[in-house]
């Protein structure tokens, strides 16, 4: 997902063909983040969303939406994302996989979401949230669109204070050249009870990816590099094996870090 301009329009993609090409290399096809189906797994551990209606929050090239419709069984799941790039590959994989019936994908503007009030029963988001700098907002549109009684489920990437970002994190924030508006578990905890959830619970992967970040940069330097390379071109993969390196310096540290996110809407009648 690409951050606003100032006008409050969507920014120029920033999840272009070369992108989604690149991710699905490296993390599967449709896959703008990592981890994989095990992933989505962990996010989704204790959530039912058989039969429900998912909200699918910043859903990319619609890969994880595609392997929730398959693998958990919603009634439906709409995947939102901001960039019509992303948004147009997940539609057509979603007819490629005959899966039109159970899923389906919706583009707007960055702010308020195009949906009503309690129209899902469970939101899910993988990675996406750091492309939104307004967090209270965000949770206040989150909570809204939940049902009474939904959950909230996620992972997200973190910063691990709240002060300046270190030089580290400075460079590899320019490496990456996304618009990343990264924020605490803190503040993520308050923004997400300050919008009315409760239960609200944030768990560190760093850990985790630290190490799985380290076997991608090593992929992308060895048995993957000449499959990157002849679908995106040398100088990409080169560009992305500079980011990687900086990426580890911040994963190392802690200072960059990974974090599943988990918060329930109150139940009609139920005090937060």
């Amino acid at each position: 997902m690409a951050a606003p301009d100032e006008d409050g329009t969507a920014a120029e993609p920033e999840y272009d063909e070369a992108a989604i090409r690149f991710l699905g290399v490296l993390w599967g096809e449709g896959y703008l983040s990592p981890g994989g189906p095990a992933e989505v797994g962990r996010v989704l551990a204790g959530v039912d969303v058989r039969g429900r209606r998912v909200l699918d929050f910043g859903c990319g090239a619609g890969g994880i939406t595609l392997h929730i419709s398959k693998t958990y069984a919603p009634g439906e799941i709409v995947g939102y994302d901001v960039e019509q790039p992303v948004i147009d590959r997940a539609r057509a994989a979603t007819a490629a996989a005959g899966l039109s019936s159970v899923a389906r994908f919706v583009s707007s503007p960055p702010g308020v979401l195009p949906f009503g009030d309690g129209e899902f029963d469970v939101v899910f988001s993988k990675d996406a949230m750091i492309h939104v700098p307004d967090k209270e907002a965000l949770f206040a549109e989150l909570f809204r669109v939940l049902k009474p009684g939904g959950v909230f489920t996620a992972s997200d990437w973190l910063i691990g204070h709240d002060g300046e970002p270190s030089a580290d994190m400075k460079d590899y924030i320019a490496a990456e050249g996304l618009s990343f508006g990264m924020a605490s578990s803190r503040r993520y905890l308050r923004a997400m009870a300050a919008a009315g959830f409760v239960d609200c619970i944030a768990e560190s992967r760093n850990g985790w990816y630290r190490e799985v970040a380290r076997g991608e940069l090593a992929r992308l330097k060895g048995p993957l590099h000449d499959e990157a390379v002849a679908a995106v071109g040398a100088a990409y993969v080169e560009k992305n094996i500079r980011t990687w390196t900086a990426m580890q310096k911040v994963l190392d540290s802690g200072e960059h870090c990974p974090t599943h996110l988990r918060a329930n809407k109150p139940a009609a009648g139920e005090r937060p």
